[in-house]
């Protein structure tokens, strides 16, 4: 079946947002007068939910992982945003795809999942977004792409999605979306893209 949707994951493929998203949750940890993130957090900050990440952490200790989670919340995210490089050619690769089909982002990002797009002057160019507080479970569960393909009225088999971790793989592949896997995190997928202006080809091909 052909293409009708391209669903993206925010962070990792729209933008490179480490440094975003390592200050973020540093911070949160500083004002709640916690260690800041070891090497394990370093690296899952990326692809888990502020939720998932501080639960990891913190489970056995339900009010600090109380008092995280109203911290995070509050935090003001704006100054983050100025730590996040979308791709050099975004907003026209993303008007060039929309000739041929509808775009969605569905990200773990919780509150930031519209003040992303709307920071970046992008909101235009997604028909969707869906994070990770509009869901009962974030990635690696199907919810999240399974709110996209409901919204959209499509089949799975007319969708697919571009991630750039090992639960962005998981969700796509319970929710019965094609998978693109962006940059060198999963070599080992059948689809795979070093940058986004070969996204189209490849669709194509699906």
């Amino acid at each position: 079946m052909a293409i009708e949707l391209v669903v993206f994951d925010c962070d990792g493929v729209l933008f490179r947002s480490e440094n975003a998203n390592i200050a973020f949750y540093n911070e949160v940890l500083r004002l709640a007068g916690e260690p800041p993130l070891d090497d394990w957090g370093l690296a899952a900050c990326h692809a888990l939910s502020s939720a998932q990440l501080f639960e990891r952490y913190y489970s056995d200790r339900p009010h600090r992982l109380q008092r995280l989670r109203v911290i995070a919340q509050e935090l003001d995210y704006s100054p983050f945003y100025e730590l996040m490089e979308p791709h050099p050619r975004l907003r026209s690769l993303l008007e060039e795809l929309r000739c041929s089909y509808r775009t969605a982002m569905a990200t773990n990002r919780g509150k930031t999942t519209q003040g992303v797009l709307e920071h970046f002057d992008l909101s235009e160019l997604f028909d969707f977004a869906v994070g990770a507080l509009d869901v009962a479970r974030p990635k690696p569960h199907p919810d999240m792409l399974l709110k996209c393909i409901e919204h959209f009225g499509v089949t799975a088999d007319a969708a697919v999605y571009v991630g750039d971790q090992v639960s962005d793989a998981e969700s796509a592949r319970s929710a019965g979306l094609r998978f693109v896997a962006m940059g060198s995190t999963l070599p080992h997928e059948e689809w795979r893209i070093e940058s986004l202006e070969e996204l189209e080809k490849i669709i194509r091909r699906l």
